[in-house]
């Protein structure tokens, strides 16, 4: 026979009893059919209470018959065992009136009664024990899952009890059913442990607090009241706390859009441009292609410079100037090949142009003892019977407007003449030696459209002006200007292209508003270039600035107010003015006899400071003291060769740096000139008001950068001596003789 136990019976109950020690049921007659009663209506259901809901059974109805326990009457009621169906053979049986109604007649008839009614005895102190926590009247240990209340099965359906659908009355106050119902015969099961039955009211737990009159803490969140709403409502909404709540997250706002909305736009329009220093505006890398190797934290400015040197002031205005480039050529034993240095390159290359006797070679330009030394020796190289050096900053450094000097001893002795030692600058747009690149471009520094851009100074059409014709040098026919017209100028047809249109480079631009382009050159101002004075054998230097287009006969205007010499007895002005190719406005000064390299040793220092513009002005000193000033105004139009301003340059101007000899400069002295003969740098340095910071071979207002790369073989290969001729480029279109 298979046993049924309820869900309550297999989780919390253990046997206390073994089948063998059951005693068997004893044995009762079947009742005899109960009489059909008159049916009655249906009690009505009781009010909740803290009783147990009752249910009695129908009017007329008997009670339930119990079976006898076997078991002593002494024993405890948690130990009996009490039958709660009459079975058939029962000494006292009695009928149960079945309901009239057809729908409760399988139905068994229950009976509720408070729980303290089932086990008085146990139930008489309230336990100190809650949700199974162990006590002295439990026999029972506590159980680790969840606490149930006792309730009660529906009769089973096997078919030993199908005497309860036919009428039978189950009494629910009987304790097993609150334990669970077994068929006779089976071994009994111990009823549930009171600690986990709990009566359906829970104010018999103790749990008063779930009344609807209870008090509780929210009770003024739910329950409505205009008056006190009404006085609360007249505070004012933000208090202090709320007041730093929200200006912290306004705060937080403000550092969010500061930090990726204005930081970045102000690092935008507040940045410092970087300078195209490298070649070929590349951040470093040369005509070669090359990256030269940083020595240490080598910057513009050499660490070795020392500190007093950073700012300097101007001899014009006073004012205050910043050390913005140096080199104070400290480290021993440097190489100029090309590639080995950030700033410098040494050249390979014969300088034609001038007809010098050396071949320059990187191997004559290095540093020892502190200083920059150019050595020119008897050596024969590539056909040549000396051997110099030249080096330079070309596209590597630039700067516009401001002050260089160079502290140097010159070479030789101040008694022989025949050297021609330099140290100068020129634009960008023209590198010097590469004659190409200089066709056109050296030694203009204009910007006007007018016969001037044109060659030799003449218009082809009409011939004029008459004063071209006139004053040359060394002419047949005593042309003024042997030059091929300004390359670059301001009259290049609009329809030419700057690169921009997809189209190859012409013209570097940039173009003004109208479409017409700024005129652009390679001028070239000198620091200084040494000489002796073949009469007198003093040391002097000429320190100068060459101009294109010509003035009539190379005579500008040196009134007292655009020629300034601050010492009439040391420096007097140049007797060459010019020639077929070029205009210069120089003044020799007298230097310090003492410091040549074959004399006392000592430096002296050299350099000019200038303002570029038409209103601009050149300062050149000697020996640290100004020596002389030329004004723009003294390169202001010439009516007789019909040209205009020249301004002082405006171009980025590189530094060069050489020793050599020529024919071209001065006679030379070979019975006495001592070789190797050298020239000794102790540094270089280039200062700029700080608001006028203007740095790089590449600025917005005069680029550089895509027109050498567009013809950077002109700038790369000595040997292409013109621009026409050699490079096979022509000349831009120019609107006053050609079709645009």
């Amino acid at each position: 026979m298979t046993s049924r136990y309820s869900d309550a019976s297999s989780m919390y109950s253990h046997s206390e009893y073994t089948h063998d020690d059951h005693a068997p049921p004893v044995p009762t007659p079947a009742p005899e059919p109960a009489p059909m009663l008159a049916p009655s209506p249906r009690p009505p259901v009781p009010k909740r209470s803290s009783q147990r809901l009752s249910v009695r059974p129908p009017s007329g109805a008997p009670s339930p018959v119990r079976r006898q326990s076997t078991n002593s009457p002494d024993t405890p009621v948690s130990n009996q065992r009490a039958s709660l169906l009459p079975m058939s053979g029962s000494a006292t049986p009695e009928a149960v009136t079945p309901r009239s109604s057809t729908a409760f007649l399988s139905r068994p008839t229950f009976s509720f009664r408070p729980l303290s009614s089932v086990y008085p005895a146990q139930l008489a102190e309230p336990r100190k024990g809650f949700f199974g926590a162990r006590d002295s009247s439990s026999g029972m240990p506590p159980m680790r899952q969840r606490p149930q209340a006792a309730f009660v099965l529906p009769p089973p359906s096997d078919t030993a009890f199908s005497s309860i659908r036919s009428g039978s009355v189950v009494d629910i106050n009987d304790p097993d059913r609150y334990i669970g119902t077994v068929p006779d015969g089976h071994k009994a099961v111990a009823r549930l442990d009171e600690g986990y039955s709990f009566d359906p009211d829970p104010g018999h737990w103790g749990a008063a607090n779930i009344a609807l009159n209870f008090p509780e803490p929210d009770d003024d969140l739910h329950n409505p009241d205009p008056k006190r709403d009404l006085k609360n409502d007249r505070h004012v909404a933000f208090s202090w706390r709320g007041f730093v709540n929200v200006g912290s997250l306004a705060l937080l706002l403000l550092a969010l859009l500061g930090l990726f909305a204005v930081y970045p736009m102000l690092s935008y329009f507040l940045r410092t441009p970087s300078s195209t220093l490298g070649g070929y505006n590349l951040g470093g890398i040369n005509a070669s292609g090359q990256v030269p190797d940083m020595l240490g934290n080598r910057g513009l400015v050499d660490p070795d410079t020392p500190k007093s040197a950073y700012t300097r002031t101007s001899f014009i205005d006073g004012q205050e100037y910043d050390l913005v480039f140096s080199d104070e050529f400290n480290v021993e034993g440097r190489s100029f090949y090309p590639g080995d240095d950030p700033y410098w390159e040494a050249v390979d290359m014969h300088y034609w142009s001038t007809n010098n006797l050396e071949w320059y070679d990187p191997s004559q330009v290095t540093t020892t003892g502190g200083s920059l030394k150019i050595t020119l020796d008897s050596h024969k190289e590539h056909d040549m019977n000396y051997t110099g050096g030249m080096l330079s900053t070309w596209n590597k450094f630039c700067f516009t407007g401001g002050y260089i000097e160079a502290n140097v001893s010159l070479p030789g002795s101040s008694k022989t003449y025949g050297l021609w030692p330099a140290v100068w600058t020129m634009g960008n747009l023209g590198r010097a030696g590469y004659g190409a690149s200089l066709e056109g471009t050296w030694p203009y520094t204009y910007d006007s459209c007018d016969v001037g851009t044109l060659a030799n100074q003449t218009d082809p059409r009409t011939g004029l002006p008459e004063a071209a014709h006139v004053g040359g040098v060394d002419s047949v026919k005593g042309e003024m200007s042997y030059l091929p017209g300004q390359r670059l100028s301001a009259c290049t047809c609009s329809s030419e292209s700057d690169g921009k249109d997809g189209q190859q480079m012409v013209h570097p631009g940039p173009r003004r508003s109208d479409g017409s382009f700024v005129g652009r050159s390679a001028p070239e101002i000198d620091i200084f270039e040494a000489q002796v004075d073949t009469n007198t054998l003093i040391g002097g230097v000429s320190q100068s600035a060459q101009w294109a287009p010509f003035n009539a006969a190379y005579v500008w205007d040196n009134s007292s107010a655009n020629l300034i010499i601050a010492d009439p007895t040391n420096s007097v002005l140049n007797t060459f003015v010019g020639n077929e190719y070029q205009q210069t406005t120089s003044v020799v000064t007298n230097t310090n006899q003492q410091c040549y390299t074959q004399g006392a040793g000592c430096f002296s220092t050299y350099g000019f400071e200038y303002s570029p513009g038409n209103d601009g002005y050149v300062q050149w000193v000697n020996d640290a003291k100004p020596v002389w000033e030329v004004r723009g105004a003294g390169m202001g139009p010439d009516d007789k060769t019909l040209i205009g301003q020249r301004p002082v340059p405006g171009e980025p101007m590189y530094i060069l740096a050489n020793l050599g000899m020529s024919h071209n400069f001065g006679p030379i002295d070979f019975k006495h000139l001592v070789f190797p003969a050298y020239m000794l740098v102790d540094y270089i340095r280039v200062y700029q008001p700080a608001h006028k910071r203007n740095i790089g071979c590449d600025p917005p207002d005069f680029p550089t950068a895509d027109y050498i790369n567009t013809y950077i073989e002109a700038y790369t290969n000595p040997n292409l001596t013109t621009w026409v001729d050699d490079y096979k480029q022509r000349m831009p279109k120019n609107r006053l003789i050609d079709q645009c």
